[in-house]
This record gives C-alpha cells, sequence and structure tokens, in this order.
C-alpha cells in the first residue's frame, strides 16, 4: 500500500508540474459549461411546463458535456502519452517496478482530477440552466429535483469513465495523436452509425452498446421520454468499456519495454 501511496503522490506532482494539463482541466469545466449556457439559450418551450412540450431541460443544461469529453479524453491521454513521447515513462518504471502500480496510480490521480473538474463544470451548466431556462418557458426546472440531481451526479461520473477508457487505450497505443483519435471514434462513431443505419432493431443495439450514447441516457428526466437504455444500466456499459480499455493499457505495459 505504501508504493501505491507513493507512485499517487509522484503522479499527482507530475500533473502539478507538467504544463498544462492542470490548464487543460480548468478549460474542460469553462467550456462545458459554457457550450451548456449556450444550448440553453437555444431551447425554448411554449407550454407552461418543461415536461409538456417534449424537450428536456436537464438535457439541454448538460450539453456541455458532450463537448467536455473530449477535453478530458485529450487530458487523460497526454496524462501518459506525454511520457512516452519524452522517453520519461523509463524514468517512471525505474522507479515504480510494479507496472500495474503505475497504471493504478495514473487512474487514480486522473479520476481525481476528473471528479474535480467535472463536478464543477455540471454544478456550472445547472446554475447557467437554472438561471436561463425558466425565462425560455420551463417553469419547472429546478436542480434539486430527483432526476435532475441523478443525471448530474451520472454526468460526473460518465466524465470520469471516459478519461479511464482514454487512459487504458493511451496505454495500449502509446502514441497520443493515435490514442486521441481512438478514443474520438469510438465515442462519437457509434452514433453516427445508427444515424445511417435503416434497421431499428440495429439502430437500438448501436445506441445500447456506444460507450456515448448509452453514457448519457443518464442525463434523461422526462417520465415517458425514449431513451436507448436505462440510466443506470448505461453507466454499466461505459465502466465496461473503461474496465476493458484500463485492462488492454495493463496488458500492454507489462508485456512490451518501455
Amino acid at each position: 500500500m505504501s508504493a501505491l501511496r507513493q507512485a499517487v503522490h509522484a503522479e499527482w506532482t507530475k500533473v502539478r508540474t507538467l504544463p498544462g494539463l492542470l490548464w487543460l482541466a480548468a478549460a474542460v469545466a469553462v467550456g462545458t459549461v459554457a457550450v451548456g449556457a449556450a444550448s440553453a439559450v437555444a431551447v425554448h418551450c411554449g407550454a407552461a411546463a418543461g415536461a409538456v412540450c417534449g424537450q428536456d431541460p436537464a438535457k439541454a443544461a448538460l450539453a456541455g458535456v458532450q463537448a467536455g469529453q473530449a477535453g478530458v479524453a485529450v487530458l487523460a491521454v497526454l496524462l501518459i502519452g506525454s511520457e512516452y513521447g519524452t522517453g520519461m515513462i523509463r524514468v517512471t518504471l525505474a522507479a515504480v517496478p510494479r507496472r500495474g502500480t503505475v497504471l493504478t496510480a495514473k487512474a487514480a490521480v486522473l479520476g481525481a482530477l476528473v471528479l474535480a473538474a467535472g463536478t464543477v463544470a455540471v454544478a456550472g451548466s445547472l446554475l447557467a440552466g437554472g438561471l436561463i431556462l425558466p425565462g425560455h418557458g420551463f417553469t419547472g426546472f429546478s436542480a434539486a429535483h430527483g432526476p435532475v440531481l441523478r443525471a448530474a451526479a451520472g454526468s460526473v461520473a460518465y466524465l470520469v469513465l471516459v478519461g479511464l477508457l482514454a487512459l487504458g487505450l493511451a496505454t495500449a497505443v502509446r502514441d497520443s495523436a493515435a490514442a486521441v483519435g481512438a478514443v474520438l471514434g469510438l465515442l462519437y462513431l457509434f452514433p453516427i452509425i445508427a444515424s445511417v443505419v435503416s434497421d431499428p432493431q440495429w439502430h437500438e443495439r448501436l445506441q445500447k452498446v456506444g460507450p456515448m450514447t448509452a453514457g448519457l441516457a443518464v442525463q434523461t428526466t422526462l417520465s415517458g421520454a425514449e431513451a436507448p437504455i436505462g440510466p443506470y444500466a448505461g453507466l454499466g456499459v461505459v465502466a465496461a468499456w473503461a474496465a476493458a480499455g484500463l485492462a488492454a493499457g495493463a496488458l500492454a505495459l507489462r508485456a512490451r519495454d518501455a
């Protein structure tokens, strides 16, 4: 346990001293709030309550999560990709010979960082939504509403899982550009393919297994609204993707020389 604690401390020191990582985390939070606020400005409901007009106000307020996940993926890739790029990974593995400990420490630091940035981003998005949406006809919107709180907590968890998925793939690929492309491809390719598939069954299957469409189902708050998968089952799908990515990264880290 002491070895893991020391490895976590070392990884946090790298995050604090490497240029740009903390600024990127801050940019993720600011960008997520900005996109969410812009989405809230763009939606309108002519009915007296948001639940009647068919627009989900929570989804509108949290729309910035779809943009923020790209920044989270880049942050996760840089956490280890920068070490492969500079050769510093050899120093890391020399200091901590147990490679599983290295990956676990990086995952812990990344998870904490994304948890903090995601919490700020989601809270800011809901605050902006609470100020904007009531003036656009969504008089029933409240951040304290149970389903909205679930959507908020689920969105933060989704961002953390996306970061862990990206970390695992970056560890396996060892190339920052290729890893970012692979992660963004996994996130955005499934919805694109599903949108052009004419078979309703395959359309539904693709939405259920795609990490983004499944994971963001947690943002659905309107009763009776159609979602490809249940909110918690959707997060389970993303967790499975993240676990697979980390497993691939751990196997590659153990099998190859630095």
